[in-house]
């Protein structure tokens, strides 16, 4: 691969940048560099590179890094990553309603190097599309040094972001899961967030003060340009009626949203085999929602049935102890639009028959230690103790806290009679069959 790296003459951090990563080439950057699996080309603009056109054709690039300087009217110490492009007038370069093709993945890894090489007191974040150049189709993304001269002649920035970019070039850069993003301030946290925790990466996101200028054919070329495979919508952010729109916007556009729990729970999987279990989830539970525990990798997605009043009593029993256990097993879980558990899971063919077994073996086990249940051959019989309503207002005990103390196992008065739990309880009972259950205990 061919690598643009664009510098300005008259950027001091751009040039410090420059600067490193030639020393630790030992070059001047006159020719081209192999390094690596790839050549690097070191292009120095003579104008601001907000203002560049046809990079393109000038570099011959296949991926073009831009190392400059970030200024803001609020100076902090800050290495950001973005990729350019105007939503709507074109105020700092390039071309109105123009997006720039971003790289996602690359965006994505120095992001996460820079986390862990930053010098103290930096913060380290993704940035909104919000300037030129608008024009390349090339493959391209800023790294950037803020946001005042001290930090921009700071050598261990300089020398912080080189050698992540040099971790980057001479590395591997993994598959993620390419987003565009919706909402949020023009540090874009809740991306920056996603992307240092998951394999969520970004390409072009929207500051909310810009969301009211996105329409179908700004979706269209934000997905274009990013290669998307999903978007985000910072909800905390953005007005309901924003929210419906671009949600709307997106389902034309057959675009996926995700949420921060969902981006976080299948960093595992590949993306091909997630759409193939978020797609059965749909057909399954019509509205619903699926949950991700420790499946990971890629798998042909089947789904798995449990007895429905095994998994409602088990829930009822101990829904703590129950959800943490699944959450260890290779299994994607179904909730209805309600947010109630469904007795329907999806795993890996390969692992259909383990889960059967590791879910009747949870369930029967979590019900077996209340004293309230016996077995009886293939029968897990649960036996209930309830206030029978009959019972208890043919003895005049009203709804309230006589009833509660009653029910907890007191005696209460009512007008000098003394009434004992035995006299308003009733014993219902349960029998879930589960072929084989004494294999289960």
């Amino acid at each position: 691969m061919l690598i643009a790296i664009v510098s300005s003459s008259l950027d001091p951090a751009g040039k410090a940048i420059r600067r490193e990563m030639l020393s630790f080439l030992d070059s001047d950057g006159s020719g081209d560099i192999e390094y690596s699996s790839h050549t690097l080309r070191f292009f120095e603009t003579e104008d601001r590179l907000i203002f560049e056109k046809s990079l393109d054709e000038r570099t011959g690039a296949d991926l073009i890094i831009f190392i400059s300087r970030h200024t803001s009217k609020h100076p902090f110490p800050a290495l950001t990553v973005h990729v350019t492009g105007n939503y709507g007038e074109a105020a700092l370069g390039g071309e109105l309603r123009s997006l720039a093709a971003a790289a996602p993945e690359w965006m994505h890894a120095v992001l996460n190097v820079l986390n862990k090489r930053a010098p103290e007191g930096y913060r380290v974040s993704y940035e909104v599309t919000h300037h030129g150049p608008t024009d390349l189709k090339t493959p391209s993304f800023f790294v950037e040094i803020g946001s005042s001269e001290k930090e921009w002649n700071d050598e261990n920035a300089a020398r912080a972001v080189s050698s992540s970019l040099f971790e980057i070039i001479s590395g591997e850069v993994h598959d993620i899961v390419r987003m565009i993003g919706f909402g949020g301030n023009h540090y874009a946290a809740r991306e920056t967030e996603m992307a240092l925790n998951s394999h969520a990466g970004f390409g072009h996101i929207v500051h909310t003060r810009d969301v009211p200028l996105i329409d179908g054919s700004m979706v269209a070329m934000m997905a274009e340009r990013t290669s998307a495979d999903a978007a985000y919508i910072d909800k905390k952010a953005l007005k309901s009626e924003d929210i419906r729109r671009i949600e709307e916007l997106l389902l034309k556009k057959g675009l996926p949203v995700l949420s921060e729990g969902e981006l976080r729970s299948i960093s595992g999987l590949e993306w091909k085999t997630y759409l193939e279990i978020r797609s059965l989830a749909e057909e399954l539970v019509p509205g619903g929602r699926v949950e991700i525990k420790d499946l990971a990798g890629r798998g042909v997605p089947e789904t798995v049935t449990v007895d429905h009043e095994l998994i409602s009593e088990v829930i009822k029993a101990d829904k703590e102890d129950f959800f943490r256990s699944v959450g260890e097993l290779p299994v994607a879980c179904l909730f209805s639009r309600e947010g109630n558990l469904q007795p329907i899971f999806i795993t890996y063919k390969e692992n259909r028959v383990h889960l059967i077994n590791a879910l009747i073996t949870l369930g029967v086990k979590i019900l077996h230690r209340e004293e309230c249940t016996t077995v009886a051959g293939d029968l897990l019989i649960i036996k209930k103790t309830r206030i029978d309503p009959l019972k208890s207002a043919e003895l005049g005990v009203p709804k309230g806290p006589l009833l509660g103390k009653l029910a907890s196992g007191m005696e209460v008065k009512i007008d000098g009679r003394v009434i004992n739990p035995s006299m308003v309880l009733k014993i219902e009972e349960k029998a879930i069959r589960i072929p084989g259950l004494e294999g289960y205990l």
